[in-house]
């Protein structure tokens, strides 16, 4: 087991070798070879799962290789309970985004495919390594496979302008992280993770760190005011993509925060807590209304993913293990959940080629199997008890309890809202009569989409009856955070 974390980083890397010699007008073997790579991997990230010590609170699985000689950075890979399912939602995910862009992308196949082996592995080793600048070096590269996911393989004129939006938005952020990164490597001599849980930093310089560091990821999450760039990223992003945005890419924000922020800078994650509580309690309102206002499918989906964010990040910072706990659970569901729900309005664009709801209605009668996982999905979304969902809102609320009252009224009160524009989205799409003039009588979901969905629905369900065996693996791992490596 010693080399399976270099194995998950580097056979991504090796298939997209394979497939760039392969003939680009054999366009099957291209797909084929890349959903097989895609499925070693995530067969080889199970096993993680498997060996993996729930009553070990260290890291696990680790390697360690110099990579820049005499600067103390090395690939320094491993694991714990935190960032394993982050793994293993990357590796699930990433399956589907190939079957799911089977037979809807259809020019620069190769490309598309070599685009997303290799941002299955920037992915990874921001999930794997150790090392701070390691970590930068895999934040900063996944951002070149999304901009082309976005710029080339989008689905509307607009697609050139979201992808620079992207691009420019995350990449400003991420230069003040890598400031805060310096600054603590400068200061402790190496970049080493667990050396850098025992560093003694200054109150004074803890607090400005912590600001950097949260433009960094407020960006990548996102959160209100930093969130521009996500709906439009979404909207012109294919399928596939909008799936790695919601499932993968928001949350590397999250990771970040709760292995910097709060990890290395205890004191400023506290003292800033109420204006974070604050910000995320506007963001959740501000997003749930303007959802409840959307025209656009994707967009609708987008700002409900905004608003799901805001009770993962007040669940980081109640700085408890019920509501770390909490929040990560939530953001593992939001990964399943909203993936679904982008994956369902892919199926509807391959068939009417619009994403606007008014041009919908009535699919219950046309389309019956599509409109049950739909129907499904969308429970998950409102946090319906039995789903994934349900769960961990509830342990975020009874952490934030603990923490800030108040906050979690709001924050339990808005989720009224949450349930308002999820049945509203499903009434107009599912119910009602139909509107054949824009929506004839399609086909229902093939082999190929149902195996995609199904997956998606049946972790909903076991994620909510069985949440336990998710969160033991986490629970030394979040306890070790908290302590602060200690």
């Amino acid at each position: 087991m010693k080399y399976l974390l270099p194995f998950l980083l580097l056979f991504p890397v090796f298939s997209a070798a394979c497939v760039a010699l392969v003939p680009r007008h054999n366009t099957f073997t291209i797909r084929v070879l890349s959903l097989a790579s895609s499925l070693i991997v995530f067969i080889a990230s199970l096993t993680a799962l498997v060996a993996f010590d729930n009553k070990c609170s260290h890291f696990q699985f680790v390697t360690k290789v110099d990579w820049v000689y005499g600067s103390n950075v090395s690939l320094y890979l491993g694991i714990d309970g935190i960032s394993l399912f982050f793994i293993l939602l990357t590796t699930f995910l990433v399956p589907l985004c190939f079957l799911s862009g089977w037979k809807s992308v259809t020019k620069y196949v190769k490309e598309y495919c070599i685009s997303f082996l290799l941002l299955e592995t920037c992915v990874l080793g921001v999930f794997c390594t150790l090392d701070l600048l390691v970590f930068y070096f895999f934040f900063e590269a996944l951002l070149l496979p999304i901009f082309a996911l976005i710029g080339v393989f989008g689905s509307r004129s607009r697609k050139i302008k979201a992808a620079y939006q992207f691009f420019l938005y995350t990449l400003l952020g991420s230069l003040l992280m890598l400031f805060a990164l310096l600054v603590l490597y400068f200061q402790a001599g190496t970049s080493d993770y667990q050396v850098l849980l025992s560093l003694e930093v200054s109150h004074h310089k803890q607090l400005l760190l912590w600001l950097a560091l949260f433009i960094a990821f407020a960006v990548k999450v996102p959160l209100i005011p930093l969130h521009i760039w996500l709906p439009e990223a979404h909207v012109e992003a294919p399928t596939s993509g909008s799936v790695i945005l919601a499932g993968v890419l928001l949350k590397l924000g999250a990771y970040g925060f709760l292995r910097f922020s709060i990890a290395l800078l205890p004191f400023a994650s506290e003292y800033f807590g109420p204006f974070v509580f604050v910000l995320c309690a506007v963001n959740i309102v501000y997003a749930s209304l303007t959802a409840l206002r959307m025209v656009d499918l994707k967009k609708m989906i987008a700002y409900s993913s905004i608003a799901h964010i805001g009770f993962v990040i007040i669940g980081l910072f109640s700085l408890n293990v019920q509501g770390i706990e909490g929040a990560l659970l939530l953001i593992l569901s939001h990964g399943i959940v909203a993936s679904g729900l982008f994956l369902c309005v892919g199926v509807l664009y391959d068939r009417t080629h619009t994403r606007l709801i008014h041009y919908y209605g009535g699919l219950v009668q046309t389309i019956p199997l599509f409109s049950l996982f739909f129907l499904v999905l969308i429970i998950g979304n409102i946090s319906v008890p039995g789903t994934s969902s349900f769960v961990g809102e509830s342990i975020v609320l009874f952490g934030m309890l603990q923490t800030n009252t108040p906050i979690a009224a709001v924050s339990a009160g808005s989720m009224v809202l949450g349930t308002a524009y999820s049945l509203w989205l499903y009434n107009r799409v599912a119910l009602g009569s139909v509107k054949s003039r824009y929506t004839p009588f399609f086909s229902d979901l093939s082999r190929r989409e149902c195996s995609i969905l199904f997956p998606i629905l049946f972790l909903t369900l076991f994620m909510g009856l069985c949440p336990g065996l998710f969160l033991e693996p986490m629970h030394l791992s979040v306890a070790k955070a908290l302590r602060g490596g200690i």
